[in-house]
């Protein structure tokens, strides 16, 4: 499909992502945008590709996937022209391909969509204003078309970019296949929480609940196989802290991994401190239990599920609490009743005419931002590639382990930069 047949059954669907996550909600969106896309994997030089089972778990073979320099990006962009370019990348990420696609100037361009690979508990407005300038923008749920409308108004942006659509992951469930006993499944989290006492924290709770409740099956849904990468590194893992346990380790305390939606069919009680896994769980019609034993904080990103009825400790759960989920609040963040506007929206925007990308920040309003932001992309102040000896430069510090901090849009390459001012 060409830009100008946006009626056609198939279209040519570039993906831009840097992470299994990532990946997966690429191909998930790609696959409700046409029947059969013809698809297109690009993945900046920045991080390194995932394994070969998370690709194909994520729905992507390795082989259509491309690592590529800012400069690599764009002239495959002008080679194979796709007709959507959708950007799986953390805010600075995708800050970085619109500057670059607005300094290059593409005629003709793919049509730029961004949006969020899952739910926003924090920082908003950093988020939404690097994505802003996007042809379209995803929102997955009523109160977020709410909120970033207002925030865009209030910028002088295009709240028109919004465009109502839902979570990827939140597809049809997977069958119930209970095993006889009731299953209590832990979604741990790279990340959340980061230390060690309170991760062996987390692994000691889960033992005394098997030891509590030796008719139940406990089990520890782990987010990778260990030693691949991850959107969020895990510092302590799980099955390592478990195995830690030694003899004191109950019986009925089991690490498992594999797809959630498979998790999901054969558990009974989904626990986690702010997965998303208990959104999937909402949607699958599963118990869920979003823990406060540290608290109900933004850094843990329990915050959004505030009114939802589902937060709880562990010695809640010890006493046998099944939490029940607040129906209107599980409606207004696009759980149960699943609404997508973004099919029918994209095929209007690829038969309207295309101007040229202006992204909301620029040199005038961001001037102590981008510089910084973008050249931990490889992408210059101007929004063109930097040079080869720069990205020589960067692409060794990634690779000798100085790699970005993705956190909300922010990328710190801090020793490759310092090393950048002396060129």
């Amino acid at each position: 499909m060409s830009s100008a047949d946006p009626t056609a059954a198939t279209m040519k669907v570039a993906l831009l992502a840097d992470t299994d996550g990532r990946w997966k909600w690429a191909a998930r969106l790609a696959a409700r945008l046409a029947a059969e896309p013809e698809i297109l994997g690009y993945q900046l030089w920045t991080h390194e590709l995932p394994s070969h089972r998370q690709l194909l778990e994520a729905g992507v073979r390795p082989e259509q996937v491309r690592q590529l320099t800012p400069s690599g990006l764009l002239e495959a962009l002008a080679t194979d022209l796709p007709d959507i370019l959708v950007v799986a990348a953390p805010g600075g990420g995708c800050q970085a391909v619109l500057q670059l696609l607005a300094a290059a100037r593409l005629e003709p361009r793919p049509l730029v969509l961004t949006g969020y690979v899952g739910v926003v508990y924090e920082n908003p407005v950093d988020g939404l204003l690097l994505r802003a300038g996007s042809d379209l923008i995803g929102v997955n749920s009523p109160a977020d078309l709410e909120q970033f409308a207002g925030v865009l108004t209030s910028v002088g942006a295009r709240p028109e970019s919004l465009v109502r659509t839902q979570l990827p992951f939140l597809e049809d469930p997977a069958p119930r296949t209970p095993s006889g006993r009731f299953a209590v499944t832990f979604a741990g989290q790279p990340g959340v929480p980061t230390s060690r006492a309170e991760r062996q924290h987390l692994v000691q709770r889960l033992a005394d609940h098997a030891r509590r409740h030796p008719e139940r099956d406990v089990l520890v849904k782990l987010r990778n196989v260990p030693g691949e990468l991850a959107t969020h590194p895990e510092p302590y893992p799980y099955d390592e802290l478990i195995r830690g346990l030694g003899s004191q380790r109950p019986a009925n305390l089991k690490v498992i991994g594999g797809l959630m939606s498979r998790a999901l069919s054969r558990t009974d009680l989904l626990v986690t401190v702010s997965s998303m896994a208990a959104v999937e769980a909402i949607h699958a019609g599963v118990a869920a239990a979003v823990l406060t034993d540290f608290g109900i904080r933004e850094s843990l990103g329990n915050t959004y599920f505030l009114g939802s009825g589902l937060l709880a400790g562990f010695d809640e759960l010890d006493r046998g609490l099944v939490p029940t989920v607040n129906l209107d609040w599980a409606r207004q963040r696009g759980v149960r009743e699943l609404h997508d506007d973004l099919p029918g929206r994209v095929v209007q925007a690829l038969a309207e005419p295309r101007g040229e990308l202006v992204p909301f920040y620029n040199l005038t309003n961001a001037s102590g931002l981008l510089p910084r932001l973008l050249a931990g992309y490889g992408v210059g102040p101007d929004g063109r590639p930097l040079p080869a000896r720069t990205t020589s430069v960067l692409r060794k510090a990634v690779r000798s382990g100085a790699r970005g901090v993705y956190r909300h849009g922010t990328t710190v390459i801090g020793p490759a930069l310092r090393r950048l001012a002396a060129l």
